[in-house]
């Protein structure tokens, strides 16, 4: 079995790595020139725990993880409004205890899969033609290939969703808040918390990272999508004419911006497909199925996507057969993924000084009785499957030895 996958991301190698296992010879096709470095962190949550134990990489995880206490909202002042340690909630709360910038864990995957995966960067598929035994690819390079299946775990923009479902507008639902994540110093006294600040329709971060850097994430409110298709120097503009004004440690790192190396700006959004798979393409993470990082579980689903998808294709069914498979599978864990915490984002970024200090103390509320329970039940779903065991992946026999 030929397959082809593009993106080289999360979902991406993680279904390379499961699809070797079922015996297939795997490309990933990736259209940046070359693996994209830092990024925002990223948690694995819940039985997506139990996947990278059976892909054997926890160790190399765990060597690169961030080392968290907790998420702690700020005043102006950057005095204490409202906490939530990392241990809290089993180490499911709002901070997860497993914590990795989304390019270390992507660098953790390519290198469990280097030596048996064909990776071609600076490259994209720009044609699908399928039949009954197999899909036609054509490439922007101007190469032509002939693959099995072609899986899309090319995030929530996803070109081969574009090709082979239709435009982003029948997926793609803008929630209302533009993102911006780049590296600045570390300022000396984050003490291993990720530290937020709120103004009204405005967020700030600082998250520690190794090697005296932080992550800064500054984010804002904006009833539609308009900042798209920009240059990077037109979206360090947009974010500083948004942000500006702004206090607490938000000039610092508007100061820092312009220079970053991996500066980072995108809307948030959601990804709905009814149906996973057309023919013989198929999709796996955020490109067919995303809660946005205020849901908090897009690594996890593309982890276990990745797994179940490679799971029913190893077992030898009609390819069709196996994507409906690997649908129904996951179709209550998705849509629990999909939910939003209360508020959506209206609560990530309130509106009124009111609000956010209604934030503050609920956070703070969140550990006791009875507001504990409630908020239990919204981080239990993480749990929300449970793993099939696939004997052709080999995934349980390995992790006995």
């Amino acid at each position: 079995m030929r397959v082809l996958i593009s993106g080289s991301s999360i979902a991406g190698p993680a279904c390379a790595f499961w699809l070797h296992r079922a015996g297939a010879e795997v490309t990933v096709v990736e259209k940046s020139r070359r693996p994209r470095p830092g990024g925002h962190a990223v948690d694995i949550r819940g039985v997506a725990r139990q996947i990278v134990e059976w892909m054997g990489i926890r160790e190399a995880i765990r060597a690169r993880q961030v080392d968290e206490r907790g998420w702690l909202l700020v005043d102006r002042r950057n005095r204490p409004m409202g906490r939530m340690p990392a241990d809290a909630f089993g180490g499911e709360g709002i901070v997860a205890e497993i914590e990795i910038a989304r390019g270390d864990l992507a660098e953790v995957l390519r290198d469990a899969t280097a030596d048996f995966t064909d990776y071609r960067y600076g490259d994209r598929i720009t044609e699908l033609q399928q039949d009954a035994h197999g899909v036609d690819v054509t490439f922007a390079s101007g190469t032509k290939e002939r693959y099995d299946l072609v899986i899309g775990a090319d995030g929530v923009h996803s070109g081969v969703r574009s090709l082979a479902f239709g435009p982003d507008s029948d997926y793609v639902r803008y929630l209302g808040v533009y993102s911006a994540y780049f590296t600045v110093t570390d300022p000396g006294d984050l003490d291993n918390w990720y530290l937020m600040y709120n103004e009204p329709g405005r967020v700030a971060g600082l998250r520690p990272e190794r090697g005296g850097t932080a992550k800064a994430h500054l984010a804002f409110r904006e009833p539609r999508a308009r900042y798209e298709r920009l240059t990077r120097d037109e979206e360090c503009r947009v974010v500083a004419e948004r942000m500006a004004g702004g206090g607490w440690r938000i000039p610092e790192m508007l100061a820092q911006m312009p220079d970053a190396p991996d500066f980072f700006f995108d809307s948030i959004n959601q990804v709905h497909v009814k149906r996973w798979w057309r023919g013989r393409v198929a999709l796996v993470g955020d490109a067919g199925y995303c809660g946005s990082p205020l849901a908090g579980l897009g690594t996890s689903m593309s982890l276990v996507g990745a797994y179940v998808l490679a799971g029913e294709l190893a077992g030898g069914a009609d390819p069709e057969r196996a994507f409906a498979a690997y649908q129904d599978t996951m179709a209550d864990y998705v849509a629990a993924g999909l939910e939003l915490p209360p508020g959506g984002a209206r609560g990530f970024a309130p509106n009124s000084r009111l609000l956010i200090r209604v934030r503050g103390l609920s956070l703070s509320m969140m550990t006791a009785w009875p507001m504990r329970k409630l908020v239990a039940k919204q981080f239990g779903k993480a749990e929300a499957i449970t793993l099939p065991d696939y004997p052709e992946l080999g995934a349980r026999a390995a992790q006995r030895r």
